[in-house]
């Protein structure tokens, strides 16, 4: 079977995220988590973070998965890893576009790597890993889109008791 890859900066990972590797899985005997630290997009959650609460939600897997992190080209961390496949989750048709650009510019650089694109089931078209934070930074609920592991590291990460400066006035 081909070897893939499923990159991303899953910051957090999310029940969509989960649901395109369970899925992919299925499809692929052997798949590996490329996590990208991705500074450009100033993740909330540290590279270990991210780490960390991906390899707590593979042990759930019934598959096993591999996570790996990577900087640079991806088509570079795919042979690296010896895949030939590039498995990426689309949510709309914004996505598409964005995801066809730059699967043709791999196929520029890496013309044995091929890119499969997964639709996101039904239930989680809607989940973004940027839309989990925003709610929850208010308090909102997020356990309907993040596993309660993850659910609980941003209840920590935005609701953490903070403790302000003590004053040097004194009246």
């Amino acid at each position: 079977m081909p070897k893939a890859v499923y990159p991303g900066t899953f910051d957090p990972i999310t029940r969509g995220h989960l649901d395109i590797i369970l899925r992919a899985c299925k499809i692929f005997g052997d798949l590996t988590i490329l996590l990208a630290p991705n500074s450009r997009k100033h993740p909330f959650f540290s590279v270990e973070q991210r780490l960390s609460l991906i390899q707590d939600e593979l042990k759930q897997m019934p598959y096993k998965c591999e996570v790996e992190i990577f900087e640079g080209l991806l088509v570079d961390a795919v042979r690296n890893v010896g895949a030939n496949v590039i498995v990426r989750g689309l949510r709309a048709i914004s996505d598409y576009e964005y995801e066809l650009q730059i699967a043709s510019l791999n196929r520029g650089m890496a013309p044995e790597v091929e890119t499969v694109f997964m639709l996101a089931s039904e239930g989680s078209h809607y989940i973004s890993s940027s839309l989990v934070k925003e709610i929850s930074s208010h308090g909102g609920d997020v356990s309907n889109l993040v596993s309660p592991a993850v659910a609980k590291a941003l209840q920590q990460a935005f609701h953490a008791p903070r403790q302000s400066p003590q004053s040097s006035y004194r009246p």
